[in-house]
């Protein structure tokens, strides 16, 4: 074996005549050329690889060429590319170090030069390929001073004066091809790594609009989400409705998302943030000069949204003026940027939301009643959270881990807080609940949120909850504070009646009312 900088004694290049030696000169030096070229076309290796095997063929006569790389896991070497031998595949043969005379290339990391192949007992001939009679080369393909693999090729018999000619000329070979792999790995790494990444995107964005986002075990929320995965199917016009609060922007996410253009652009506008003059200009664009300070042509969020999904919110706010350009791209697929006379197509799912009674609006002559037809092809009611309160105890966890990460330190609320939040209208919705939550946790110095903190936020204690009806005083699941509040809130905080409910004395009622901290309600 011979290192790189060794003198090769079967070199006889020099005993040619010069015109001769010249000429070999020349033709290596034009297929260097030409393999470099080739192994700048194309980031597919094994392709590549084997373009180059085939160009030494072609150029040079080094025959039945053999480019190995070690593996990945770096226990042994992979056959990428195999020139002259058809009824072999590459990629099914493979050396372990040390094996054969490839693998002790690999294993020493220097070039081997064979005079006659059969004469060396080293060879194991194990695929058949290579004429025993005949010279052989191998060299190791390098980067710095890691070996990737091994570079192989049989020269033919006439070229044996110049052996040593030709392990140089494929050394040189090796070094580009060592680059290439190298430039190669890197550029798979990076791929992979960039792979992983849009992976957990997709995951992390799925967290926090897919459906994992929305709590509710409910009956009326468990009808919402079959609404919505059927809905996310098609490229049907939603229109969500329901209270401010209610989660809307929460479902409208969970479409996109859960659609097939959620590889597009999920683009949001709350259609009663801006006057109707920057409204027109934000959803279909401008072009440069089309008014004071439209210094730049724009697109707007219909244009941002091709292919993708718009979010229109509040669309009940805009005027009956502005409403009759919305239906246009609505109904067409196309519009016009404020100041411009090209009509644009688009193509942008629509789903909108409002919590306005647009069946009123239309009656009254304040809603075009051709856009509600339009917007109301498939309707998505968001209940409000009093008619959900059995969802308050999951939706309140998921809320409070959030203020947790927020005030950086953990967070939990005890059964007695959850009761008090269960038998509370909420008229804010869940919006109103994180509220609430968010100042529970303030007033809370240990991290544990009670009945006390959530009193503290102004939060009426009741038991009978917003849907009315007596509550069962002998219900075992109340404990007694709830027993005595819900006698009270049926006597109408009258409590010498609240004490004949219970089977108590004024004096008892008013000592339990003192000692249970409860807040006597005025009627």
């Amino acid at each position: 074996m011979y290192d790189l900088n060794d003198s090769f004694p079967e070199d006889k290049a020099d005993a040619l005549p010069p015109d001769v030696l010249q000429a070999i000169l020349v033709g290596e030096l034009e297929t260097l050329y030409q393999v470099s070229q080739v192994l700048s076309e194309s980031l597919n290796l094994q392709a590549t690889l084997s373009r180059v095997l085939e160009v030494l063929d072609d150029r040079v006569g080094l025959e039945r060429g053999l480019v190995a790389l070690v593996s990945p896991e770096k226990e042994e070497l992979v056959v990428y590319a195999l020139h002259g031998v058809p009824d072999l595949t590459a990629g099914d043969i493979r050396y372990r170090s040390g094996e054969g005379i490839v693998g002790q290339v690999l294993d020493q990391g220097r070039s081997v030069i064979l005079h006659r192949i059969t004469d060396d007992s080293r060879f194991l001939g194990r695929l058949g390929i290579y004429d025993p009679q005949r010279p052989f080369i191998g060299v190791p393909i390098r980067s710095g001073d890691e070996v990737l693999g091994v570079f192989a090729a049989q020269p033919s018999s006439n070229q044996k004066e110049l052996l040593g000619e030709r392990a140089r000329f494929l050394e040189m070979v090796a070094n580009l091809i060592g680059q290439t792999v190298r430039l190669s790995r890197e550029v798979e790494s990076e791929r992979r790594a960039l792979k992983d990444e849009r992976d957990e995107l997709k995951r992390t964005v799925r967290g926090q609009f897919g459906f994992d986002n929305i709590i509710g075990r409910s009956f009326v929320m468990r009808q919402v989400f079959e609404q919505v995965r059927q809905v996310a199917k098609w490229n049907t016009t939603v229109l969500i409705r329901g209270e401010t609060g209610t989660g809307k922007e929460l479902i409208a996410n969970a479409i996109h998302y859960n659609s097939p253009r959620a590889r597009g652009p999920f683009v949001k506008l709350n259609c009663a943030a801006l006057p109707e003059n920057l409204l027109e200009s934000e959803l279909f664009g401008h072009e440069k000069g089309a008014f004071t300070g439209a210094v730049s042509q724009r697109q707007g969020r219909f244009e941002q949204a091709d292919k993708g999904t718009l979010f229109l919110d509040e669309i009940g706010e805009v005027s009956p003026g502005f409403q009759a350009k919305l239906l246009r791209v609505l109904q067409e697929g196309e519009l016009e940027r404020v100041g411009g006379t090209r009509s644009i197509k688009v193509n942008v799912r629509v789903v909108a939301a409002t919590h306005r009674d647009l069946e009123a609006d239309v009656e009254n002559g304040l809603f075009r009643e051709d856009l509600y037809y339009r917007l109301n092809v498939m309707p998505i009611f968001m209940p409000t959270l009093r008619e959900r309160l059995e969802d308050v105890p999951d939706i309140a966890n998921f809320l409070l881990q959030k203020v947790a990460v927020a005030q950086e330190r953990e967070l939990t609320i005890t059964d007695a807080a959850l009761r008090v939040l269960m038998h509370h209208s909420w008229p804010g919705n869940v919006r109103e609940l994180q509220n609430c939550l968010e100042r529970a946790a303030v007033m809370s110095y240990d991290g544990v949120i009670d009945r006390d903190q959530v009193l503290l936020t102004g939060i009426e204690e009741q038991v009978t909850g917003s849907r009315g009806g007596q509550v069962d005083l002998a219900d075992e699941n109340l404990d007694e504070r709830e027993r005595v509040i819900a006698a009270l809130e049926q006597a109408g905080w009258v409590q010498a009646k609240a004490a004949r409910l219970l089977g108590m004395t004024p004096r008892q009622i008013a000592y339990r009312i003192q000692t249970l901290n409860i807040r006597v309600k005025q009627i």
